[in-house]
């Protein structure tokens, strides 16, 4: 079955299971004892540093372990925003970050400092000059991820380091998604990634601070890896992911054309076989081995439970495979379509036949799905089944039509927006009342896709009331 999810998370490198057999016969010990254990522990640990600060491109001094790469995330922000507190208390972020930058964001603005999110185009890219405008005095941090891990578009992190230097900003990379591909360009200050990344075992992650950053840890510290990552080293671990690290980064480097080539034919080949799909991101300042498409009036749960079961597990960015059910936040802030989102991460092994398979099997499924969402009379929305006809409210302007979709949850609201637009003659609107956050995002998509106007979102006693004026 393939397993078309590594931005997620990808299998244990033969390399990385190797190493771990290997490390836990003689790196189990305690590395900070002067007992022959602990010498040999310490011996393993120190060679898996220098590894990993070679694949990195920085001293082995400037890097240490931490539990995961999240856990990186929150130390870089907190240790880099308190360490230069006498600068200032402003941060600089992209609007489409890893949650965990957002989040160590969120508390900051909550303790009293200031946050400037940087907008992204809609291929979820920063512009240079927007993230260098946004540096000012004051500013004790900027943060730019190396490659969105939705969209896997790449970002100019050379020029935001340029900018950042002539200010005197340290910048933040999180380079979890392409460390694997090769170092990080330009003169970047703090650098994150995650092991379970590239074929490392999970519970290991990487943060390097360059020398001569400030830099005051936060929260609970102890003696071990320069104060910056309290705990137990776990040294087997550590060792399989950096043997895993040198071994992917030498695979890579021969395999990223052919992946490029793969992923290439999934963008071009899904909008002809599957109608009304949106790929997104970067067409070519993008991650060799990612894409990601949004399919209109699919359910994104649906769509990958029909995948899985198709033999194929892909990823989403859906607001309907989420727990908090809102769209995701990069495709939010990109401006594109959420519903029915699909996102292909190739492995370094994968073979053409399965990519193949892959777009012979995909729309078969988005058929079932959409098919499960034609009408079939009124069904609750909380039952999961296919909705009934629109509820159309009285009392419009005449040519106007107002269709309730609260309490319906993506892609309802769009779907009955596209039954209830042929309703009005070209010039009428269609007002959809929705409570569902995704409708926000998902319907002035729509009217891009189908060449209609959104006029604009107004408020409502519940939810929000999008206009949609018909142009065709």
């Amino acid at each position: 079955m393939p397993y078309f999810d590594v931005a997620s998370t990808a299998p244990l490198h033969p390399v990385a299971r190797e190493a771990l057999g290997a490390a836990l016969d003689d790196g189990w010990a305690d590395p900070s004892r002067l007992y022959r254990e602990g010498r040999r522990a310490r011996l393993l640990l120190d060679a898996a540093r220098e590894a990993a600060a070679e694949a990195v491109g920085c001293r082995p001094d400037e890097l240490v372990f931490t539990s995961s790469g999240t856990r990186a995330l929150h130390a870089a922000v907190a240790g880099a925003l308190a360490g230069r507190r006498r600068v200032g208390r402003h941060l600089v972020v992209s609007a489409v970050e890893h949650s965990a930058v957002l989040h160590g964001a969120e508390s900051h603005q909550a303790d009293g400092g200031a946050v400037t999110e940087v907008p992204v185009d809609r291929s979820g890219a920063v512009s240079a000059g927007e993230f260098a405008a946004a540096l000012r005095d004051g500013t004790a941090l900027a943060c730019l991820q190396s490659a969105n891990h939705e969209v896997g578009t790449v970002q100019p992190v050379q020029e935001a380091a340029e900018a950042c230097r002539a200010a005197g900003v340290p910048l933040l990379v999180d380079a979890a998604q392409s460390l694997p591909w090769g170092p990080v360009p330009g003169g970047w200050s703090l650098l994150a990634a995650s092991a379970h990344k590239w074929g490392g075992p999970p519970g290991v992650g990487l943060l390097v601070v360059r020398k001569g950053v400030r830099f005051a840890p936060e929260g609970p510290r102890d003696e071990r890896e320069s104060g910056r990552a309290a705990g137990f080293e776990n040294v087997p671990a550590i060792v399989a992911a950096a043997a895993a690290l040198r071994a992917v980064r030498s695979e890579a480097a021969a395999q990223s054309g052919r992946l490029r080539e793969l992923t290439e034919r999934i963008r071009t080949r899904v909008p002809e076989l599957v109608p009304d799909v949106q790929v997104v991101g970067d067409p070519v300042r993008r991650l060799p081995h990612l894409v990601t498409f949004s399919c209109l009036h699919v359910d994104g749960e649906a769509l990958l439970h029909e995948l899985d079961r198709a033999g194929f597990s892909v990823s989403s960015g859906s607001s309907c495979t989420s727990s908090t059910l809102t769209p995701s936040h990069v495709l939010k802030a990109m401006g594109v379509l959420s519903e029915g989102n699909v996102r292909v991460s190739l492995p370094l092994d994968v073979e053409p036949a399965d990519v193949d398979r892959f777009l012979a099997v995909l729309p078969r499924a988005v058929s079932a799905v959409r098919a499960r969402l034609a009408p079939v009379g009124p069904v609750a929305p909380e039952a999961g089944g296919a909705p009934g006809p629109a509820v159309r409210v009285a009392g419009g302007e005449p040519g106007s039509l107002v269709v309730d979709s609260l309490g319906k949850l993506c892609p309802i609201p769009v779907i009955e927006l596209a039954r209830a637009i042929g309703e009005v003659p070209v010039g009428g609107t269609v007002t959809v009342l929705a409570d569902d956050q995704a409708a926000r995002l998902d319907i002035p998509a729509w009217c891009g896709m189908r060449g209609q106007e959104f006029v604009g979102e107004e408020a409502a006693e519940r939810g929000a009331a999008y206009v949609v004026r018909r142009l065709v």
